[in-house]
């Protein structure tokens, strides 16, 4: 990291507003007891979908980086497709349900009776009257990729043998076993979630920091400041 920077990176917390808090706590009592520094938090993407609290997290989430640049949100594949539904998209819809928005659709509002009863226009309808559009605003404000130092930071992942200039939207926010399986260095060491491990996987290339936080109880982060990285985590009870 350059000098006199601190960087937290936060892995996928999909809807688990407790862990959340949890890690918050961590995070800020680990950044007090260090020397000064300029902390950065980076959250890696995917805050929503299967946990209970969605919405609870995105609101959380952005009143912490209200008017700030030392806090900052990747764009992960379930934000996309939420969006991607949000703005009228009723095939996104259906795969957002698909891969776990049921639960994003309930923590907005929409009970279970008025769900179950609805075919997918319905829904639409009932989700769009129910997200904010403050929430829509933030989560279209995401970026991409980070580059930091020797790190740079996406959510899934890259395209080996592209250059990170050159890397697509799509392939940051969903790539996985071309990547998981290159064995190479990268331009930077990729800090990333989207896959699951039960441990966070530190390799000499890449760190992925999703550990399944919404059925493990884990919520993971890594501190990186100079040459030093470091893990929090929440406790591991399960849900």
């Amino acid at each position: 990291m350059p000098a006199d920077e601190r960087v937290y990176a936060i892995g996928d917390i999909h809807g688990r507003a407790d862990l959340l808090e949890d890690l918050l706590v961590q995070i800020e009592a680990d950044d007090a007891a260090r020397s000064p520094a300029n902390s950065t938090a980076i959250f890696l993407g995917d805050l929503i979908d299967r946990g209970p609290e969605s919405a609870q997290v995105v609101q959380r989430l952005m009143d912490l980086g209200a008017g700030s640049d030392r806090v900052r949100f990747l764009m992960g594949n379930h934000e996309e497709v939420f969006l991607k539904a949000l703005a009228g998209n009723l095939k996104a819809l259906a795969f957002f349900v698909r891969i776990g928005g049921k639960a994003t659709i309930l923590s907005y509002g929409v009970s279970e009776g008025d769900y179950d009863a609805s075919d997918y226009p319905e829904l639409l309808e009932r989700l769009q009257a129910s997200v904010p559009q403050a929430h829509v605003d933030f989560l279209n404000g995401f970026e991409d990729m980070i580059e930091i130092g020797d790190y740079v930071f996406v959510h899934a992942g890259v395209e080996p043998g592209v250059a990170l200039s050159a890397q697509k939207p799509q392939t940051l926010r969903w790539i996985r076993d071309e990547f998981l399986h290159h064995r190479e260095p990268f331009e930077r060491i990729v800090v990333h979630g989207h896959t699951v491990s039960d441990e966070v996987e530190e390799r000499r290339h890449r760190i992925g920091l999703d550990t399944g936080a919404f059925a493990s109880g884990r919520l993971s982060a890594m501190g990186f400041e100079g040459a030093n990285r470091w893990i929090l985590q929440t406790g591991g009870a399960l849900a």
